[in-house]
């Protein structure tokens, strides 16, 4: 739920701290106080565009936090997916400086906008008289549906096999694209690949070349100064193993005269060791460097082909000629074996097929059965709105291919006059008509508890009397199983809340500032009173009040 909203520098609001308790919390005031304020901050708090003339002072930051108490953890794996912490208490704090750059943070790690309203979305649901539209679309009618079906988890893993057959669907056309390709681009392809066996490519083997070429091409030269080197450790009159022998001698009487130069001796004796191994090596590379002119033009011509085949083929390197080779072996593998092939593709998506009808008559047939519950309590509900006569059904028809979400095609039917059949509500509903029926379907889902926290805007607008009484019956009963907030005009409506918040204005200082406060039980009555009396307050108005919170 909804636990406590601050807000700074938005709008008419330059500072605003307001606790929300659980149950059916009302909000009024008069027009213009900044209701609507408070709930675009939220909304703004929520992931909505930042509108970036809403700076109260244009030098400083704006900051909306909204905290949210989490009872469950019903949400951490959405939280878990993306990367952000779960905590019992949860704070939404949106910015915007005054260059117009707005931060989302979630419990202080900071979140992509898209992130923000998709966790959002699932804490409170903002309605307002206008999203009463959305019953005319068919993707909330069965979402609204899914969601008293408790379809979630079927769906999400019909979704999935969906995903697979679309894939399986992809690949049995492309081998049938294949199949009917040119036979001329297959030889093509086969000659290509002919081209490329025969030169037996081997991995690594064109920087052993390069390595090879540039020894070869420089063979006289390695040749001399191994021959030096080798002079100087050997074979020289003044050569380093003769030098280290005769210091090796020279230390060994030494260490007779000096007993502590004894461990430079056994030094000595172990560079001589080091040094013999170097002149072996020395020696070696010297026997094995020879200029072989057919090994050298053998090579040439290894190197000269790897190149010409890397120009023909437009690769940049040795290694992606490989890659191309690997490449037309597989493609030509896949035309010699095309038909079997597509008969593996054919009974992988008849098997994906028979899994999707299976779960697409679980899907119906929960909907079904939750949709004969729903259309009763929808119609029991919008009956006591001053539509004694009203009907209200879903009609599922199963369509003869798979969608996204099933096979399902579903309309929500109305008829609001007696004698009158039901059709789509698009083309039946009045404006006041919809937004009755959306609070009586909101009434009805609120049982299931899908979002913990519901806000309507002025939902009730157009209605009064019986009717509005009715309405405020029916929040009341919602805010047993949600937090339900609402903004409304209606004293009948607001002498149902559990709690009574009041927005207003105070025009004392140099700019007009948005307050709010929750009113005590005399400041209830009296504010129920004018709500009453168009703001007059009369004795009569506040009996009336009295009798409304009583009743």
């Amino acid at each position: 739920m909804l636990k406590q909203l601050h807000i700074s520098n938005y709008a008419l609001i330059d500072e605003l701290n307001v606790s929300f308790e659980s149950g059916f919390n009302v909000i009024t005031g008069e027009t213009g106080a900044g209701k609507s304020i408070l709930l675009g901050a939220l909304g703004f708090a929520m992931g909505d565009r930042a509108d970036t003339n809403v700076l109260y002072d244009k030098d400083k930051k704006c900051i909306v936090e909204a905290l949210f108490m989490l009872t469950d953890e019903t949400l951490k794996p959405l939280f878990d997916e993306n990367d952000v912490d779960f905590e019992t208490e949860c704070i939404f704090r949106r910015e915007l400086n005054p260059q117009k750059k707005s931060r989302a943070f979630i419990n202080d790690t900071p979140v992509a906008l898209q992130t923000m309203k998709e966790i959002g979305s699932q804490l409170v649901d903002i309605h307002s008289q206008h999203d009463s539209l959305l019953l005319t679309d068919t993707n909330f009618q069965l979402k609204l549906l899914d969601d008293i079906a408790k379809n979630g988890e079927l769906l999400a893993r019909y979704q999935t096999e969906y995903a697979n057959y679309n894939s399986l669907k992809r690949k049995l056309n492309e081998l049938k694209e294949m199949a009917n390709k040119n036979t001329a681009e297959s030889d093509y392809l086969k000659f290509q690949l002919d081209e490329l066996e025969k030169a037996q490519l081997k991995e690594g083997e064109y920087a052993e070349i390069e390595q090879m070429l540039s020894m070869m091409e420089n063979a006289e030269e390695i040749k001399t100064l191994l021959v030096i080197a080798n002079g100087l450790m050997e074979d020289s009159e003044n050569a380093i193993l003769g030098q280290m022998n005769a210091l090796a001698s020279t230390l060994q009487r030494m260490k007779q005269l000096l007993p502590d130069t004894e461990s430079i001796g056994e030094r000595i004796e172990s560079l001589k060791v080091e040094l013999k191994d170097i002149a072996y090596d020395l020696r070696r590379k010297e026997d094995d460097t020879q200029f072989d002119e057919e090994q050298l033009q053998t090579l040439q011509e290894r190197y000269d082909l790897l190149n010409r085949l890397m120009m023909k083929h437009h690769v940049n390197d040795f290694g992606e000629l490989i890659a191309l080779r690997d490449s037309l072996k597989e493609k030509a593998n896949a035309f010699d074996n095309i038909d079997e092939a597509i008969a593996k593709a054919e009974k992988e998506l008849e098997e994906s097929e028979k899994q999707l009808s299976k779960q697409v008559t679980a899907l119906h047939d929960k909907r079904r059965q939750a949709a004969e519950v729903f259309e009763g309590k929808v119609t029991t509900q919008v009956r006591q709105l001053a539509m004694p006569f009203a009907q209200f059904q879903v009609r599922l028809d199963g369509k003869n291919h798979f969608g996204s979400k099933g096979s399902d095609e579903i309309r929500f039917l109305f008829s609001a006059n007696k004698g009158i059949a039901v059709d789509d509500i698009c083309r039946v509903a009045s404006g006041g008509e919809l937004s009755r029926l959306m609070l009586s379907i909101k009434s009805a889902v609120s049982d299931y508890n899908y979002i913990p926290t519901l806000i309507f805007d002025e939902i009730d607008t157009g209605v009064s009397g019986e009717v509005a009484a009715k309405i405020g019956g029916i929040m009341r009963q919602m805010g047993n199983a949600l937090q339900l907030i609402s903004i409304t005009h209606l004293p009948q409506v607001a002498s149902q809340a559990k709690h009574h918040y009041f927005i207003y204005k105070d025009n004392k200082g140099e700019r007009t500032q948005s307050h709010i406060r929750l009113l005590d039980s005399e400041e209830r009555v009296r504010e129920i009173a004018k709500m009453l009396s168009n703001d007059k307050l009369t004795d009569e108005a506040l009996r009336a009040a009295e009798v409304l919170l009583n009743g």
